[in-house]
C-alpha cells in the first residue's frame, strides 16, 4: 500500500460526523459555537481528503519533484493560516494572540526587550533576560535570544516572526521525508510527509507566538542529522558535530525533549542494527559522543535535567489537585494520574466538542485531535508489524524517541496538553505512516472495533469536561 486508502478517509470523516452529531444533541446546552464546527469540519476533511488524493497523486513521480511539492504546497497552506489567524485573532480578541493568551505575551515582550538589548550591543542575554524576566530557566533561553533577533531586524513584526514559522515548518515536512525513506522506505517516507504537511496541529501553531515550531524544526533537524551521522560510511567534522550542535541548542528550549533525543541517540549506538552501523562506526561515534557529552551536558543543562526527573511525579500530582481546586478548574482532575494517562497516551488528548468558558483554544483545534486520534490505530499497527517481523533494531532512533518522550509526558502534568505532544508529532505520523503501508483486509474489521472505542470515548471524555464543572 503506497497511499492512504479511501475506506480509511470515509469510515473517519464518518466516525467524526458521528461523534461531532452525538456530542452536540446529548449536551445541547452547551454545543459549540458555529465557528469551531467550521474550524473542526476543515480540519477532519481536509487531512483525510487530502491525505487520501495526494499519496495516490503524488506516489509515482520523482523524489526531487516529490519534494518540491511537498515544501511548497506545505508553506502555502501555513501562510494561508499564518495570515487567516492573524485577523481571526484579532477581530476575536483585539490582539494577534489566541484566546486567553498567557505566554505568547511573555515572549512578545521579553523579545522586545532583547532587540534592545542588541540594539545597544549587549549579547549578555542569559544574565540580562533573566534580570528582566525575574526568573529564566536555562531551557527557556533558547526562544526569547531567537525572537530577539527576529524582532531587531524586522521592528518587532510579529507577522514577519510567524511567516519564518512557516518556512521552517514546511521544511520540516521535508526532513520528515529524508528521515523516513532511510527508516521505513520510500512510500511509507511520502505518506508521513504528506500527513505532516497537512496535520492541522503542526499548521496550528505557525500562527501563534509560542516557540513549538522551532522547537520541533530543531528536533526534526537533530534527528535527521543523528540518522545521517549513524548511516554515514565516512565521517567529517561537519557530519559529527551538527548532531550534537542541535541537540544542545534543543536543551535551549525543552530540556526533557533534549533528553529524550539524546538518549535515543545514545540508544541506538548500542541496539541497532549491525546492518545499519557497523562495529568500528559504534565505536568512533560512541567515543565522539561520550566527549561531546562531557562537554554540553555540564553546569546549567546538568542541574536542568537532574530538577526536572526529581520534580516530575510531584508536579503531576500537585498540577492535578491545583486544576481540580481552581475556578473553572474540574474536580475530577485529583483522580488522573500516570496510571491513567501511560495506557491513553497514544491517544490523548481527545477533542473537546463542547462549549466550555475559557477553552476556545481546544475547541478550535479539536479537529486536529481527532485526526491523531485516528492515527494511533495505524501506530498502534505498526508497533505490532515491527514486533511480528522481528525488526525493532531497524527502528531503534525514533523507536525510542517517541516512546521515552511520551512516558516522560505521562509522567508529567502535562499528559492531556496538546501543545506538549507536539514534538513528536513528525515520528508519531511516520509510524502510522508504516501502519498504512501494511494495512490488509483483516485490518478493516479491526478499525470498525476501534471506531466503536473512540466514539464511546469522545463522548465520555466530553461528559467529564462538563460534569466534573457541574453544568451537567
Amino acid at each position: 500500500m503506497n497511499y492512504f486508502p479511501k475506506y480509511f478517509l470515509n469510515k473517519s470523516v464518518l466516525l467524526y460526523f458521528l461523534a461531532l452529531i452525538a456530542v452536540t444533541f446529548l449536551y445541547f446546552r452547551y454545543a459549540m459555537d458555529v465557528v469551531w464546527f467550521l474550524f473542526g469540519l476543515t480540519e477532519v476533511v481536509g487531512f483525510f481528503y487530502f491525505s487520501n488524493t495526494l499519496t495516490k497523486k503524488w506516489s509515482e513521480i520523482s523524489p526531487k519533484r516529490f519534494i518540491r511539492k511537498v515544501f511548497y504546497t506545505a508553506l502555502l497552506l501555513r501562510i494561508v493560516w499564518v495570515v487567516f489567524s492573524y485577523f481571526f485573532y484579532m477581530s476575536m480578541t483585539g490582539k494577534p494572540f489566541e484566546f486567553g493568551a498567557a505566554d505568547v505575551l511573555f515572549y512578545d515582550e521579553i523579545a522586545k526587550y532583547g532587540s534592545h538589548l542588541i540594539a545597544q550591543g549587549n549579547f549578555n542575554f542569559y544574565e540580562e533576560l533573566g534580570k528582566y524576566a525575574g526568573d529564566l530557566a536555562f531551557s527557556d533561553l533558547g526562544y526569547p535570544v531567537y525572537l530577539s533577533f527576529i524582532y531587531y531586524i524586522t521592528g518587532n513584526s510579529i507577522l514577519i516572526a510567524r511567516l519564518l514559522k512557516a518556512i521552517l515548518a514546511a521544511w520540516t515536512c521535508v526532513l520528515v521525508y529524508k528521515f523516513a525513506v532511510r527508516n521505513f522506505g520510500e512510500s511509507t517516507a511520502r505518506i508521513a510527509a504528506v500527513f505532516c504537511m497537512l496535520m492541522p496541529n503542526l499548521i496550528y501553531y505557525c500562527g501563534l507566538h509560542l516557540k513549538e515550531t522551532e522547537m520541533v524544526f530543531l528536533t526534526m533537524a537533530a534527528m535527521e542529522r543523528t540518522d545521517n551521522l549513524i548511516r554515514a560510511n565516512k565521517y567529517v567534522f561537519k557530519n559529527l558535530y551538527i548532531p550534537i550542535l542541535l541537540v544542545g541548542l534543543i536543551f535551549l528550549f525543552r530540556t526533557v525533549l533534549g533528553a529524550a533525543v539524546l538518549f535515543g541517540f545514545i540508544t541506538t549506538l548500542f541496539f541497532s542494527s549491525s546492518r545499519i552501523l557497523k562495529f568500528s562506526n559504534r565505536v568512533i561515534i560512541t567515543s565522539w559522543v561520550i566527549l561531546a557529552l562531557a562537554f554540553f551536558l555540564g553546569g546549567n543543562i546538568s542541574n536542568e535535567v537532574q530538577d526536572v526527573w526529581a520534580r516530575r511525579t510531584t508536579n503531576q500530582k500537585e498540577t492535578l489537585e491545583w486544576r481540580s481546586e481552581a475556578k473553572g478548574g474540574n474536580p475530577y482532575a485529583r483522580f488522573a494520574s500516570s496510571a491513567v494517562f501511560a495506557p491513553a497516551i497514544f491517544i490523548i488528548p481527545i477533542p473537546t466538542m463542547v462549549n466550555i468558558e475559557g477553552q476556545e483554544n481546544q475547541q478550535l483545534l479539536h479537529g486536529g485531535n481527532f485526526v491523531k486520534e485516528i492515527m494511533a490505530f495505524f501506530l498502534i499497527l505498526a508497533f505490532l508489524v515491527i514486533i511480528d517481523t522481528g525488526k525493532w533494531r531497524d527502528f531503534t532512533l525514533p523507536g525510542v524517541y517517541l516512546l521515552s518522550y511520551l512516558l516522560i509526558i505521562a509522567f508529567s502534568a502535562f499528559a492531556q496538553s496538546e501543545r506538549f505532544h507536539l514534538p513528536i508529532i513528525p515520528f508519531f505520523l511516520m509510524f502510522a505512516a508504516y501502519g498504512v503501508t501494511h494495512v490488509t483486509k483483516p485490518t478493516k474489521n479491526y478499525f470498525i472495533w476501534y471506531m466503536i472505542i473512540i466514539f464511546v470515548v469522545i463522548i465520555a471524555w466530553n461528559w467529564f469536561k462538563l460534569s466534573g464543572r457541574g453544568l451537567i
